[in-house]
């Protein structure tokens, strides 16, 4: 239960960040790792129920991704590999021609949405569309 070696990526060796008093002690350390699991998982369950509602959903998923990662090694790679795929959409998303991509695309989007506001304004007034015969 200790901590295993790292991942070959430069980040802090996997396994449980319990104290050491915790570790020594299997019966404790079970215990310690439910109580870990249940904190972790009344986070994503709130994360996950403020998705569809206002609030930060994703934002507190990867906070309870992240108590469990104080703990378990399955969400300390999910964690580490959802930062490299962060990353990597970042360095990608600073690239000059996949900005001017997305620059033109959105240009394109938004002069399509005026055209057809323009369209409907013109044809239809300010008439709201389910007031229409």
């Amino acid at each position: 239960m200790g901590s295993a070696g790292g991942n070959g990526d430069g980040g802090k060796p996997l396994g449980s960040r319990a104290p050491h008093f915790i570790r020594r002690s299997r019966p404790l350390h079970l215990s310690w790792q439910v109580v870990i699991f249940l904190i972790g998982l009344a986070v994503v369950g709130l994360g996950v129920i403020m998705l569809p509602l206002p609030g930060p959903g994703w934002v507190v998923i990867f906070l309870g991704m992240g108590i469990w990662a104080t703990e378990f090694v399955w969400a300390q790679l999910v964690l580490r590999w959802t930062r490299r795929k962060v990353s990597e959409a970042a360095q990608r998303a600073l690239d000059p021609k996949v900005r001017r991509r997305n620059i033109t695309l959105t240009v394109i989007g938004l002069a399509v949405i005026g055209a057809l506001a323009g369209w409907y304004l013109y044809r239809y007034g300010l008439t709201m569309p389910w007031n229409l015969r």
